[in-house]
C-alpha cells in the first residue's frame, strides 16, 4: 500500500493508513470513536480510490481480522450502491478493473472462513453486474483455479467452491436473458469438473469409512469439500440448463444422486450407529442437498424430472421413506403430562434428518400431482418437440406413478399417521399454549417447513384429483372411527382433520348435519382433559363445513356448540380451545346464509365471552384475530349491534393503551370502529368524543401514528361523515382543517382524502363555503387537475360540481359569482380554458400535420361539465368568465366550436343533457351575447334535436328519460346516501324536461328578435333545412333516432 490520494477540503488525506484508522475507530467499543470513524467512512464513500483502499486493507493479512472484516463489509456495501454505471458517484472504470483483479485471489488465499465468505459475496455481486460484458473471463478463471486445486490444495478448493457457490446463487436470480445464456454456455464445463471433483472426494472419505484409510482429518476435509461441490452442482443442474434431461452430464449426476442417496441413507440409519459426529452430520447434509436437487428439479423442470433416468423409482423410494417415517411419527396416547423420550430439551426443537427427508418426499409428491393435473402455464414459446416431451412427462406420471394402489396408500398413511399429533406436540401445547396455538394456526407457505401441514396439502391434492377413488373409502373410514367409543382422541382428531379438508369433495355423499347432531354434540360434552384436542378440532371442522353444507335448522345448534367451547368455566376448554373457537366463529358469522335475527338470542353471551377472552390474551396477532371476529359479528348484525356497542367500545381504550408500539392492533381497533359506525349509523354519534381525537392524532402531519394508521384513520373518518346527520357538530367541523395537509401528500390514500372533502361539502356546505375554507378548498382542487388516475380525476370534478351547486343553493346568483371569482383567482378557469383551447387547436389539424390534444375525451367532458354547471347556475356569470379569459367574441368562437363538436364524445347522457341545458340558458342573455349565440344557431338546432331525441327515446309521451319520480329511499341507506339522493333529485338533469326547457327559451328568443317571421328571415334562413325539419318533427311525435350531428371533419350532419 504505497500510494495516497489527496482529497480537497479534507483534514487528512485518503490513504491506506487513514482508512485503516477510520475502520479501527468504527469497530471500536467506544461510542464516540464509532461515530467518528463511521462519519469519516461515509464522507469517503464517493471519493475516488476509496474502495481500492478498502480492498487493500482486507488483503493485508498483517492487520487485525476485525478491521479486515469491516473493510470487506464496507466494500460489499459500496458495490451495492456505487458499482453500477448508472449509479450517482459511480466507481470509476479504472478502479473497478483494479478491484476485480484481486477478488478471486483474495478469496482463494484467505484462511479465515468468515472473511472468505464476505469476499465470495463481493465477487458474486460484481459478477451479477459485470458478467459477461465487463468481466467475461471470471468463470473461466475460476474453473482454472478449481482444476488446479482439486488435486493439490484442499483449502484452495474449498475457497474456490465457496466463491463459485455464491456466484451461482447470484446468477441464478438474474432475469436478463444475456446473463442466463452466458451462465448456461459455461455450465457444461463446470459440471464436468465438479462431477470429477465430487467423485474423487466422495471416494476418498468413503474409503476411510470402509476401513481403507487412516487419515481421519483428510477424510473430514474431503467430506466438507464434497458437500460444497454438491451445493454448487445441484444449483447448476437447475439454472444452468434449459432442458436438463437432454444433457448426458446431468443424467449421470442424476443417477449418481439416486445411488448415493440410498447409500448415504443406509449409513445414517443403521442401528447401532455406523457414523458418529461430525461425520454423521456431514453425510446427513449430503442427503439434504440431494433431496433439494430432486424437489427443485420436479418443481422448476417438471418435464425433465419425469424423463430423467429412474425418476419414478426415485419418487416411489421417497414414498417408502415417508411411509416408514410415519410409523414412528404420531403419538399412540393423548397424555399431556408425559415427557418426551428425548431428555435433551434443545433437541426437541431440532428436526431429525429423517423428518427433513420425509418433508422433501411429501413436497416431491405434491410436485408430481401438480405436473399431472395443474402444469405450469407459460407465455414462453415452446417448440413442438418440447410440447411433446411435456406431454410424455405428464403421461408417465399419470400412468406409471399415480396408480390407484399408491394413491389409496398415500391417503391412508397421511390420515392414520401424519394427521395424528405427536407426543412432542401435545407437550408443546401444555408448555406454551399461546405459542402453540399461533404456530398451528399459521397458514400461507408454512406447509413447506412442517410435515403435518405439508401432508394436509398433499391430502387435499389427492382428494381433489382422485375423488372417484377416495370418497368411498374416506366415508367408510369416517363412520368406522368417528362413530365408535374405542377410537382414541388423537385418532378421532386425525379423522376429523380429513373430514374438514375433504369437505368440498365429499359433501354430496356425507350427511354432515346428521353427524353434527349425533356425534359432534356428544364429543364436545366429554370432560376428560384429553378431549380438548377434539374440542379444538370440532371448532375447526365446523368452520370448514359451515360454508359448504350445514342446514338452516342446525344453525342454532352450531351457535350452542361454539357457546359451549367459549366457556372458561369448563376446564376442558383451555386457552387453545377458546382461542380456536373465537377464530373459527368468524367463518360461521361471515357465511352467506347467516341470518342476524337467528343469532340475536346468542349475541350477548358470545360478545361477552369474546371480549373477556381478548383481555386474557397477550399476543397481538391473537388479539387482532378475536377483534376481527367481533368486527364481522358487528358487520353482519348491522343495526342490531347497537345494544352491545357500549360493551364493545368500553374495552377498546384499554387495548389501545396496552398496545404501545404495536400499531397493527391499533389498525384493527380503528377498523372495528369503522364497522360499528357503519352498522349503527347516526346512533354512533355518542362515540364521537372517543373516536374523533383518535382520527385527529392519526392524521396529524409528521406524527408517528400517521405513518402506521393513516389508511385506517381515513376510512374511519370517511365512515363517520357518511353516517353523520345534518347539521354537523362543531367537533366534526373542526376536523375539516386537517384535510388540507393530506391533499398535499399525493399517496395512494389521496382518493379517500378527496372523498372526505366531497362528504364535507355534502354534509356542511355552509361551513365549507365559508370564507375560512372556500378559497383554500378551490385552490387544492385546482392543484389536483391533471391527475392520471381516472377515478380520482372524476372525484375532483365531482367536488367542484358540488361546490358550484352548493354556492347557487345557498347564495343564488351572488353565490355563483363568488365561486366563479374563486375559481378564477385559483387559476382553475385559466387552466380549463387553456387545455380546451389546445384541444380545439389540435382538432383543426389534419393529415400529416395532425396532432393530438393534451386532454383525453373523458377529461375534456369533465371540464365542459364544470363550465356547464356555471352557465346553468347563472349564464351571466359564464358570459363574464368569457370576458376574463380574453375577447368574448373570439373565445366564444373557438369554445362553442369545440363544445358542440365534443357532444358525440360524451359517453354519459347525463353530461349531454347538462351541457344542452347550460348552452340553452345562454339564449337568455342580452346583447351582445345574443348575437354570439345566434351565430351558432345551426349547432344549437342540431344539438337540441340530438339530445331531445336521446332523452325521449323509447317513449311515446315525449317525456324525459332522466327525470326521476319521487322516491323516499329504502330505509337501509346511509345518511350520506340520503343526502346524495336528495341532491341528485334536485339537479336540473333529473328535474327539468329538456324539450320544454328548450321550447321556452327559444320562444323567448324568437320574441326578442321581432317575431317568428323576422327570426326566420334574419337567422334561420342560414340554417340547413334538414336540420330545421328534424327539429320541427320533435314535437310531432315522429320517431327520430338519436344520432351524431357532427361528422369526422367537424361538419354538421342532417337527420
Amino acid at each position: 500500500m504505497e500510494f495516497a490520494i489527496e482529497v480537497p477540503g479534507e483534514t487528512a488525506p485518503l490513504s491506506p493508513h487513514q482508512v485503516y484508522l477510520a475502520l479501527q475507530s468504527a469497530g471500536s467499543s467506544q461510542q464516540l470513536q464509532i461515530q467518528t470513524g463511521t462519519q469519516q467512512l461515509q464522507v469517503w464513500e464517493t471519493q475516488r480510490g476509496y474502495y481500492t483502499l478498502l480492498q487493500a486493507v482486507y488483503l493485508d493479512k498483517s492487520l487485525p481480522s476485525e478491521v479486515r472484516y469491516l473493510a470487506i463489509i464496507q466494500l460489499k456495501n459500496g458495490i451495492d450502491k456505487y458499482w453500477r454505471k448508472t449509479a450517482p458517484n459511480a466507481i470509476t472504470k479504472e478502479e473497478k478493473v483494479e478491484i476485480r483483479s484481486h477478488l478471486i485471489e483474495g478469496g482463494i488465499d484467505e484462511s479465515n472462513q468468515r472473511l472468505a465468505l464476505q469476499n465470495a459475496l463481493v465477487v458474486a455481486k460484481v459478477v451479477r453486474i459485470d458478467y459477461p460484458m465487463d468481466w467475461p473471463d471470471v468463470l473461466t478463471n475460476l474453473i482454472k483455479v478449481l482444476r488446479q486445486a482439486h488435486q493439490t490444495n484442499q483449502t484452495h478448493l474449498r475457497r474456490g467452491m465457496l466463491i463459485l457457490l455464491q456466484v451461482v446463487k447470484e446468477l441464478s436470480t438474474a432475469r436478463l436473458r444475456n446473463s442466463q445464456t452466458s451462465l448456461q454456455s459455461v455450465t457444461p464445463e463446470i459440471v464436468f469438473l465438479l462431477n470429477e471433483a465430487y467423485t474423487l472426494k466422495v471416494a476418498t472419505w468413503m474409503a476411510f469409512l470402509s476401513g481403507s484409510g487412516e487419515d481421519e482429518g483428510g477424510a473430514l476435509e474431503a467430506m466438507e469439500n464434497s458437500l460444497y461441490v454438491i451445493k454448487v452442482l445441484r444449483r447448476l443442474l437447475i439454472v444452468g440448463y434449459e432442458f436438463p434431461n437432454h444433457s448426458k452430464d446431468v443424467q449421470q449426476v442424476w443417477e449418481l444422486s439416486q445411488h448415493q442417496f440410498g447409500q448415504f441413507l443406509d449409513m445414517v440409519s443403521r442401528d447401532p450407529p455406523f457414523l458418529v459426529s461430525p461425520a454423521k452430520e456431514l453425510v446427513e447434509k449430503h442427503l439434504v442437498q440431494f433431496s433439494k436437487l430432486h424437489v427443485q428439479m420436479s418443481s422448476l423442470h417438471p418435464a425433465a424430472f419425469a424423463l430423467l433416468p429412474s425418476s419414478l423409482d426415485l419418487v416411489r423410494a421417497y414414498w417408502g421413506l415417508v411411509d416408514k417415517f410415519g410409523e414412528s411419527y404420531g403419538s399412540v396416547t393423548e397424555d399431556f403430562s408425559a415427557k418426551s423420550v428425548n431428555p435433551d430439551e434443545k433437541m426437541k426443537n431440532q428436526r431429525s434428518v429423517m423428518e427433513k427427508l420425509c418433508l422433501k418426499g411429501l413436497t416431491l409428491l405434491r410436485a408430481c400431482l401438480k405436473m399431472a393435473f395443474s402444469p405450469t402455464q407459460s407465455f414462453k414459446y415452446r417448440t413442438p418437440e418440447v410440447k411433446e416431451e411435456q406431454s410424455q412427462g405428464v403421461a408417465l406420471i399419470k400412468s406409471q406413478l399415480l396408480s390407484d394402489e399408491l394413491v389409496c396408500q398415500m391417503a391412508n398413511v397421511i390420515v392414520t399417521k401424519f394427521f395424528i399429533f405427536r407426543q412432542v406436540d401435545l407437550e408443546a401445547w401444555e408448555e406454551d399454549e399461546d405459542e402453540w396455538e399461533i404456530r398451528e394456526e399459521g397458514g400461507g407457505d408454512t406447509w413447506e417447513f412442517e410435515v403435518r401441514p405439508c401432508s394436509e396439502k398433499l391430502f387435499m391434492d389427492l382428494v381433489i384429483h382422485f375423488s372417484h377413488l377416495l370418497v368411498g373409502p374416506l366415508l367408510s373410514f369416517f363412520q368406522s372411527v368417528a362413530g365408535t367409543e374405542q377410537a382414541s382422541v388423537v385418532m378421532k382428531d386425525a379423522v376429523y382433520t380429513a373430514m374438514g379438508l375433504s369437505a368440498p369433495v365429499v359433501f354430496q355423499s356425507f350427511d354432515f348435519d346428521a353427524f353434527l347432531t349425533s356425534t359432534l354434540v356428544k364429543d364436545i360434552q366429554q370432560n376428560l382433559t384429553s378431549y380438548k384436542v377434539l374440542r379444538r378440532r370440532i371448532a375447526i371442522l365446523i368452520g370448514q363445513w359451515i360454508t359448504i353444507k350445514i342446514s338452516e335448522e342446525n344453525r342454532p345448534l352450531v351457535y350452542q356448540i361454539f357457546q359451549h367451547l367459549l366457556k372458561k368455566e369448563d376446564e376442558t376448554n383451555d386457552y387453545v380451545v377458546r382461542v380456536t373457537a373465537a377464530r373459527q366463529f368468524k367463518a360461521v358469522v361471515d357465511d352467506f346464509s347467516f341470518v342476524a335475527e337467528g343469532f340475536l338470542p346468542y349475541a350477548p353471551d358470545f360478545l361477552g365471552r369474546l371480549m373477556a377472552l381478548i383481555l386474557e390474551v397477550e399476543n397481538t396477532e391473537t388479539k387482532m384475530a378475536i377483534l376481527e371476529t367481533i368486527r364481522v359479528i358487528a358487520m353482519r348484525l348491522e343495526g342490531h349491534i347497537s345494544p352491545f356497542a357500549d360493551q364493545i367500545v368500553s374495552i377498546l381504550p384499554g387495548l389501545w393503551e396496552a398496545s404501545g408500539e404495536e400499531h397493527l392492533l391499533k389498525q384493527a381497533i380503528l377498523t372495528l370502529l369503522s364497522t360499528l359506525v357503519t352498522a349503527m349509523r347516526d346512533k354512533a354519534q355518542r362515540y364521537h368524543t372517543l373516536i374523533l381525537p383518535l382520527v385527529q392524532r392519526a392524521v396529524e402531519p409528521g406524527s408517528e401514528m400517521q405513518i402506521y394508521l393513516l389508511e385506517e384513520a381515513l376510512d374511519l373518518w370517511s365512515t363517520i361523515l357518511a353516517q353523520t346527520p345534518s347539521p354537523a357538530t362543531p367537533e366534526i367541523l373542526s376536523l375539516a382543517e386537517n384535510v388540507f395537509p393530506l391533499l398535499e401528500i399525493g399517496s395512494d390514500n389521496l382518493r379517500v382524502v378527496v372523498g372526505i372533502v366531497e362528504s364535507y361539502v355534502l354534509l356542511a356546505p355552509e361551513a365549507m363555503l365559508g370564507d375560512t375554507l372556500r378559497l383554500r378548498l378551490v385552490s387544492y382542487m385546482t392543484n389536483l387537475m391533471g391527475v392520471k388516475k381516472r377515478d380520482l380525476a372524476g372525484l375532483v370534478t365531482s367536488v367542484i360540481e358540488n361546490i358550484i351547486r352548493a354556492a347557487e343553493s345557498l347564495g343564488g346568483a351572488d353565490g355563483t359569482r363568488l365561486i366563479a371569482k374563486d375559481l378564477h383567482e385559483a387559476a382553475y378557469i385559466e387552466k380549463v380554458f387553456g387545455l380546451l383551447h389546445d384541444a380545439w387547436e389540435a382538432h383543426q389539424t389534419f393529415g400529416p400535420n395532425k396532432r393530438y390534444p393534451k386532454l383525453d375525451d373523458v377529461v375534456e367532458t369533465d371540464y365542459f361539465t364544470i363550465l356547464a354547471r356555471l352557465a346553468l347556475a347563472d349564464p351571466a356569470v359564464f358570459a363574464s368568465i368569457l370576458g376574463l379569459v380574453g375577447n368574448a367574441d373570439e373565445v366564444w368562437a373557438w369554445l362553442s366550436t369545440e363544445w358542440f363538436q365534443h357532444f358525440d364524445s360524451m359517453a354519459n347522457i347525463d353530461r349531454q343533457k347538462l351541457s344542452c341545458l347550460a348552452l340553452t340558458r345562454l339564449l337568455e342573455l342580452p346583447s351582445p351575447m345574443t348575437s354570439l349565440v345566434l351565430s351558432r344557431l345551426q349547432d344549437y338546432f342540431a344539438m337540441w334535436t340530438s339530445v331531445v331525441s336521446e332523452m325521449s327515446a323509447g317513449r311515446e309521451d315525449m317525456g324525459d328519460n332522466l327525470i326521476w319520480e319521487a322516491y323516499e329511499g329504502t330505509g337501509l341507506e346511509g345518511l350520506e346516501d340520503t343526502r346524495r339522493r336528495a341532491q341528485a333529485a334536485a339537479d336540473p338533469i333529473h328535474s327539468v324536461h329538456t324539450f320544454e326547457f328548450v321550447k321556452q327559451r327559444l320562444a323567448r328568443l324568437v320574441g326578442e328578435c321581432g317575431g317568428e317571421e323576422q327570426f326566420q328571415s334574419q337567422w334561420t334562413v342560414d340554417v340547413d333545412k334538414d336540420v330545421l325539419e328534424a327539429f320541427r318533427r320533435l314535437g310531432t311525435g315522429e320517431n327520430i333516432e338519436p344520432r351524431p350531428f357532427w361528422d369526422q371533419d367537424g361538419n354538421v350532419l342532417g337527420p
